[in-house]
């Protein structure tokens, strides 16, 4: 048996006779981030074409979100607006880490400066054991050398990819994101990183566990086994999509195995729109894709999953949630205060994870993509090109250059695919949220 696959067995022979009544211990925080995954990626926010039974149950067993959004339509600042909670231009990352040619270029650091809020900083002495394993893009790789180290914002353990300042030996054979020479082939990365995850949950039992468990698929290449082609071929997807669904279940079987179950909340969301869409059918319909500010680059999947403490079977359609909102969120859960020096722009949305709907927010949601015309020529479909700039306010979301022109007001209660424009219909809403957005993208670095 290929030892990547017989990790809960071999843990539930180990494990321990311990209390399996839930308690008002801060849970397990497992964060599951998938990599370009669309809603249409999954059978229970309406996809076709894919089954995925495992992350239908933990929906089915949890409560699943419809109005999450990423911090960003491009993976190293979504990322980034997770772990300081923070709108990620404000740290000087506005597209995906590169080259140091190419991030001067995007106008951008090399890395996400330690010095930022973080996260697992905050759990770790707040008496969690931490952890990262998977893709980390916010610093290392191609000739970016001497980034960080993990430890700099607060992980007691690590498995990075090549995109990270320590990758782990095993899946990084070669200097590039994957390579045919790999001792875990790319096929069986997801395996890999849950039995990391479940192992450190195992051997850390007597304090609670923070774990960012970040997968680097469904992100082109899909390669679901050996002789694959490359193409972003739907048969590809699919395989991918049917090996990222078992793994979860591995990971929600593990966790019963460990006795687990009541005192883990596992997340599981998506960093940014797909690529490509497939004509829409990976966005559900909604316009725009990855590195678009339309609704297809941001707004995505987002469930949550701990048994006795959030609802199961239930579906929140009214909580406007952000990444941005995951570190006050998650200390709330924690029962960590947030540090003091730290000025977040995320909001503590705990109690819509308990069940009770949040739809009201004290601070609107702002988003950026596109600091100039060169290294910002993405995405190619017409139609999917957002303005650079944009803001939502409870119903109202409004895009803008930023530089004044071509603004666009939706309202997404009645239009969540962006079809009409309204901004002529409606020009004192739209006057209102146009200078709150030029004023707050005239405020980032």
């Amino acid at each position: 048996m290929n030892p990547l696959f017989s990790l809960v067995a071999v843990v539930a022979s180990c494990v321990v006779e311990i209390d399996h009544s839930p308690s008002a211990s801060p849970p397990n925080i497992v964060f599951l981030y998938a990599d370009d995954l669309g809603p249409g990626d999954l059978g229970c926010y309406g996809g076709k074409i894919v089954p995925t039974p495992n992350i239908d149950r933990m929906a089915q067993e949890g409560t699943r979100f419809t109005q999450y959004y990423s911090a960003s339509p491009i993976c190293s600042p979504s990322r980034c607006g997770v772990i300081t909670g923070s709108f990620p231009a404000r740290w000087k990352i506005t597209s995906y880490l590169q080259t140091k040619a190419g991030n001067r270029a995007c106008e951008q650091a090399d890395f996400l400066d330690p010095k930022a809020p973080s996260l697992p900083r905050v759990l770790k002495s707040a008496g969690y054991a931490t952890a990262h394993f998977g893709k980390w893009h916010l610093g290392g790789g191609r000739d970016v050398t001497a980034p960080p180290k993990f430890a700099a914002y607060g992980y007691d353990e690590h498995a990075g990819t090549w995109e990270s300042p320590e990758p782990h030996p095993d899946i990084t054979a070669s200097n590039w994101i994957w390579s045919p020479k790999d001792k875990v082939k790319r096929w069986d990365r997801t395996a890999f990183f849950v039995d990391k995850t479940l192992d450190f949950l195992q051997r850390n039992q007597a304090k609670p566990c923070y774990i960012n468990l970040w997968l680097d698929d469904p992100h082109t290449p899909w390669i679901p086994s050996a002789g694959s082609d490359r193409e972003p071929r739907v048969g590809n997807l699919r395989e991918v999509m049917i090996e990222n669904d078992k793994q979860v279940g591995r990971l929600l079987d593990g966790l019963k195995a460990l006795h687990l179950d009541e005192k883990t909340l596992v997340v599981f969301a998506s960093d940014n729109g797909p690529l490509p869409t497939f004509d829409g059918d990976r966005t559900v319909g909604l316009r725009g894709s990855k590195m678009s500010l339309y609704e297809g680059g941001i707004r995505l999947p987002f469930i949550a999953r701990w048994p006795g403490s959030v609802p199961a079977g239930r579906v929140d359609e009214t909580t406007l949630i952000s990444a941005v909102d995951l570190f006050p969120t998650f200390c709330a859960l924690a029962k960590t205060p947030l540090p003091s020096e730290a000025s977040l722009d995320g909001e503590d949305r705990s109690q819509a994870l308990r069940g009770e709907s949040q739809p009201d927010r004290k601070k609107l949601l702002f988003w950026e993509y596109g600091r100039n015309e060169k290294a910002f020529a993405y995405p190619k479909r017409q139609g999917d090109r957002s303005p650079n700039v944009a803001v939502r306010d409870a119903n109202w979301k409004l895009l803008v250059n930023a530089d004044g022109t071509h603004e666009e007001l939706y309202d997404l209660a009645s239009d969540p695919n962006e079809t009409t424009n309204v901004a002529a219909r409606h020009p004192e809403a739209a006057k209102t949220l146009k200078e709150r957005a030029l004023s707050w993208r005239r405020s980032l670095p």
